[in-house]
């Protein structure tokens, strides 16, 4: 069996490389090569940071490897980059193989010949695809007959704590600018009341009041303008709707579906906005993509049960062969700096005890060489701290920057952290000042709250404590590569019903109160916590 093999293979390459950064290999690469041979699809969440330096790659690249047929690896470009650069070429020098690689980014023009670069090499394939979300996903819901890859492919989903976020970007469609040039070129009897329509949209969207997020909800009005843009459409003949911009097409059958969110960012600068329609429930729309191929579907912090529950639910993934590793609670310890009394963070002692707080932290931890990672959600307070802190520290200090010094001090958003920490160092010491619950003020957020309280659910429970909980578990992640030192300044851990689910996410940890050097060397003060 392919098993006995894998494990064999894998346990020999490991011994002989001397890789035990992860203890999990073996574990992870026998259910991987199971799901192969048996065609039955897993879910697998690692416990490990899925940046570019993640050790278990090699847990699922050896039985790809392997296998005598074809196998499809999905994962974004950081990823791709290391596998095709480092991982694979390793593996494949050791093993002697010769396996065909092909790397397919994405459905995209070719040459100057206007020719498209395909998905799928060639009917006969047996090697690796690697691909990217967009062109994985593009490819799994667009219509049977314009599918690329064919067949049931077995296929490896690598970084899925990003896969909800890549299906909803990939099932909303967007109107941009330059599409309402198109329209009104395409439908010319139209194209007056069309201009007034937009003309209506843009004094009401520019009207709503700037936001850190630069997007707000469409009003009832505004959507009313919408589907009168619709309306004029069909007054036209009837050989017109076949000359509709497919864009318009796409966005105008959405607008009228249930559970859609209707949405506008805008370019203040530059007068301009773009609508997007949304879909609330993926599930629905996501069910039979799952069943066309067997899966392998690997994350960092998917959800936190080992069954995955919620995750499988919004997703709509049907039955898989679910497996948890659990941090190891000597090798993944991080020291947990948690106060016991500090301003809340909407009291107005807030900010003046984070400065001071922020700046006894960096002082303190100058001698353990690493990267100091700030996590501010709160846009104001971002810029805010980070100019009072680059007054005092300099250049050292950036914010929202991936070129940094050894040493340095970075400011940044929980978004700009998730999307880029997998090329930066991991950091020796993390501040998160608040738990970066998400915020009511982001219209998008508020939608969906709305959705929540409309089915009479529990919208914190079920959305936002979850969403809180995932967003802290992989921002912790990088830091037990160091065994670093994670300071929590939000004291409503401490003091509200869901502290303990926070404290759980971030165990294993040597918990303290106080500062001092040794906080940052050995943890001989700090007690372990009994998580």
């Amino acid at each position: 069996m392919i098993e006995v093999e894998v494990h064999q293979q894998l346990r020999a390459f490991l011994r002989e490389q001397g890789e035990s950064l992860w203890p999990h290999h073996l574990t992870m690469a026998r259910l991987v090569a199971r799901a192969l041979r048996i065609n039955r699809s897993a879910l697998i969440q690692s416990g490990v940071s899925a940046g570019q330096y993640a050790h278990y790659r090699l847990s699922y690249l050896m039985p790809a490897l392997l296998w005598p047929d074809a196998v499809v690896v999905v994962a974004p470009e950081t990823i791709r980059n290391r596998l095709v650069m480092v991982d694979i070429p390793r593996l494949q020098q050791w093993m002697a193989t010769n396996k065909p690689i092909y790397i397919s980014s994405a459905p995209a023009q070719g040459g100057g010949d206007g020719s498209v670069s395909p998905l799928w090499p060639q009917p006969d394939f047996k090697g690796l695809l690697i691909m990217s979300p967009t062109a994985w996903l593009g490819d799994r819901l667009s219509p049977p007959a314009s599918q690329q890859i064919p067949g049931p492919i077995p296929t490896i989903i690598d970084g899925a704590d990003d896969l909800e976020r890549w299906a909803q970007q990939q099932l909303t469609p967007t109107l941009n600018p330059q599409d309402w040039d198109t329209l009104m070129l395409a439908c010319p009897a139209q194209a007056e009341a069309i201009r007034d329509l937009r003309i209506q949209l843009i004094r009401s969207i520019f009207q709503h009041p700037p936001n850190p997020y630069g997007c707000h909800l469409l009003d009832e009005t505004e959507q009313g303008w919408l589907r009168g843009v619709d309306a004029l459409l069909q007054q036209g003949e009837s050989q017109q709707a076949a000359y509709i911009p497919q864009p318009w097409q796409t966005f105008l059958n959405k607008l009228y579906q249930q559970d859609q969110l209707l949405w506008t960012t805008i370019d203040r600068v530059r007068g301009q906005f773009s609508l997007h329609c949304t879909p609330l429930d993926l599930a629905p729309l996501l069910t039979h993509m799952w069943q066309q191929q067997p899966l392998v579907v690997i994350g960092n912090a998917l959800d936190q049960t080992t069954q995955a529950t919620a995750y499988r639910q919004r997703l709509g993934l049907g039955e898989l062969t679910c497996l948890k590793f659990a941090p190891d609670r000597h090798q993944d310890l991080i020291q947990l700096y948690l106060p016991d009394q500090f301003p809340l963070p909407n009291t107005p002692q807030f900010q003046s005890a984070l400065l001071q707080k922020v700046r006894q932290l960096i002082c303190t931890s100058a001698d353990a060489k690493g990267l100091t990672v700030i996590l501010v959600g709160d846009t104001p307070l971002k810029a805010q701290l980070a100019t009072i802190l680059a007054a005092e520290f300099g250049s050292r200090l950036q914010v929202e920057q991936t070129c940094l010094d050894e040493n340095g001090i970075l400011v940044a958003g929980w978004r700009f952290w998730r999307e880029n920490h997998g090329v930066l160092p991991a950091p020796t010491l993390l501040v998160m000042p608040t738990l970066p619950i998400p915020s009511l003020e982001d219209p998008l957020v508020a939608g969906r709250v709305s959705r929540y309280k409309r089915q009479h659910k529990n919208w914190f429970t079920d959305y936002l404590l979850p969403e809180t909980l995932q967003e802290i578990q992989r921002a912790i992640a990088p830091v037990r590569n160091t065994q670093g030192v994670i300071a929590l300044l939000d004291n409503r851990v401490n003091y509200r019903s869901y502290g303990s689910q926070v404290l759980d996410v971030i165990s294993p940890f040597a918990r303290t109160n106080y500062i001092d050097e040794e906080l940052f060397s050995a943890m001989s003060r700090p007690v372990l916590d009994e998580r």
